[in-house]
Formats: C-alpha cells, structure tokens, sequence
C-alpha cells in the first residue's frame, strides 16, 4: 500500500497564520513531507506566498494603507481589496499576518511577515538539512493568465527561483501546481520540474480528460468529493473510479483539503480527523493536501 506524501497546506495553516514561514517551519516540524506556497506577485516583480493577490483577509494592510483600495477585475470577476501587484515588497515587507479563517486561533495575529517565494524554497532547504531528509515544496501559480495579461508573469521569475536554489529538475523535490492548464502547457516547455493539474470539476478528469492531462502533467491535484463523495449528512458515500482510472494513465493522485475542524470534517467520521486520512490512504491516493500535517503524519504511521 502506497504511503501517500503529507503536503502542509499553506503550511501548518490549522496552527498558524497561513503562508508565513512559521506555519511552513512548524509543517515540517510536524513531519510535513512537502509545504505549499501559493504564488503572486509584488509590483516590483518578487514571488511572495499569499492565497490571492487580495490580501486584506490575511494581512493587516487596510489599516496600514486606507487609502490604497482598488477594484481589480480578475479572472472575470470584479473585486475591491488591496492588490500585491499595487504594493512594493518593501512595502508587503512592512504588512503583518492575519488568521483568515473566524473559527481559528488569532492569537499569532500581527506577529509574522508574508515571506518571498525564495525565503520559502530557502526555509525547506534548510531545515531539509537540519533534520536529514528532504523537504520539498508545492507551489502554486495563482491568476496566471490575469497576471501575464498586466505585464506581470509568474512563470520566469518561479522558474529562475527554482533554478537558483538547483531545484530544477524532474528529481528535485518540487511540484508545480496551477487550475489553468495553458500555464502548466507553458511550463512543461521550460521546465523538467514535476506539474500538477488542479480540478474541482469531474468533467475535466473523466476518461479523456484524464488523457489530455497525461500529455503535459505528472499528476492531478483533485478536490476530495471527487475521489470520495460525501452525502448531506456527513457520511462517505461510495468512491469513484478516479483514483484508479489516473494511475492507468500515468498520473499521480493527491487529494485537496483535509482538515480537523468541525465545520470541514464529514461527520461520518465521528471527530476523527485521522480517520479521514486513512481513508484515503486506503483509497490509493498518492499525496494528501492538509492544515493539519501533525495529524495526517500520526494516522499514517
């Protein structure tokens, strides 16, 4: 039975503000096998870890900058917040984190910086050697048709990163996740680095798609109802044939986003979030995306 890699979502994000190099630190504390950075952009061009590109829900920076507000239209839809392509990294350098999610923890608020892209890749190369095993990560390119479309790529300065740390190779301990197929089609023409399609969608992974997938990517990074369904009253239902269908053509599988909270995990499994893991594990899958790598490194075990 595969022993599927424990990715830290955002990092330790269940324990920590998301996408800070403490809540990555603690991951690999933790036993995380991987940590995930998702990537956008400063106006001055520099990668940094933040989940959008809005970062007013995980930054103090309406406080600390009123008056840059702005309504961007991304991806189609029309958003008002503050934008990292309209801030400097010396400014986002002067920003604190903040728990984005009510239910959570606030008690590290305001005390850690949103870090760049290469004190992530820095970070696990260190504690990598520290602790004498690898640790990869498993960045994400966020918005990147939006981005190029405003003269600001994600694609070059990711690759040159990788490339400055000696993590561009099919072997290095990296996957390049994105939602947008033509950025992982850009990509596989520029890097030997492993890629990873994300879908929510059933329709993008069924027999053909799934084959299409096979041509430009290594595995597919997919929302967990599509492998193991879940009935409104929080029992797993029946799994699907996706699992079994990717390994025939080729990809790995890793499943996104398990979590120990109440309000994200099933009630079927009766408060045990361990159980969730092992499930999937069970089930074949290849990678697991977690807040919460702590538990997901016990349950394997």
């Amino acid at each position: 039975m595969t022993t599927p890699l424990v990715i830290a979502h955002r990092g330790a994000s269940g324990y920590r503000p998301e996408h800070t190099l403490e809540a990555y630190r603690l991951g690999i504390e933790m036993g995380a096998d991987y940590i995930e950075p998702d990537l956008v952009i400063t106006k001055d061009g520099v990668l940094i870890a933040r989940h959008e590109n809005e970062i007013s829900g995980t930054t103090d920076v309406a406080d600390r900058f009123p008056d840059r507000n702005r309504t961007r239209v991304v991806d189609g839809e029309s958003i008002a917040g503050w934008f990292t392509e309209d801030f400097t990294l010396a400014e986002i350098a002067s920003l604190r984190a903040r728990e984005r999610l009510a239910g959570r923890s606030h008690e590290f608020d305001g005390q850690f910086l949103a870090p760049t892209f290469d004190e992530v890749i820095e970070l696990a190369q260190r504690l990598g050697r520290e602790r004498g095993r690898e640790v990869g990560i498993y960045p994400e390119t966020k918005h990147p048709t939006y981005f190029r479309s405003i003269h600001a790529p994600l694609e070059e300065p990711l690759l040159a990163s990788l490339a400055k740390a000696g993590w561009d190779r099919r072997e290095s301990p990296v996957f390049i996740q994105s939602f947008e197929a033509a950025n992982l089609r850009l990509l596989r023409a520029k890097t030997k680095a492993r890629l990873v399609q994300l879908t929510s969608s059933m329709a993008m992974v069924d027999d053909a798609g799934v084959k299409a997938i096979a041509q430009y990517a290594d595995a597919i990074g997919i929302e967990k109802q599509l492998i193991l369904p879940v009935a409104q009253d929080g029992t797993p239902g029946r799994p699907t044939d996706l699992v079994s269908r990717a390994h025939a053509a080729g990809l790995l599988v890793h499943v996104w986003t398990l979590r120990a909270d109440k309000e994200f995990l099933p009630a079927g499994y009766g408060g045990d979030a361990s159980a969730e893991v092992r499930r999937f594990r069970d089930l074949g899958v290849d990678g697991i995306f977690t807040d919460h790598p702590d538990i997901a490194v016990r349950a394997l075990k």
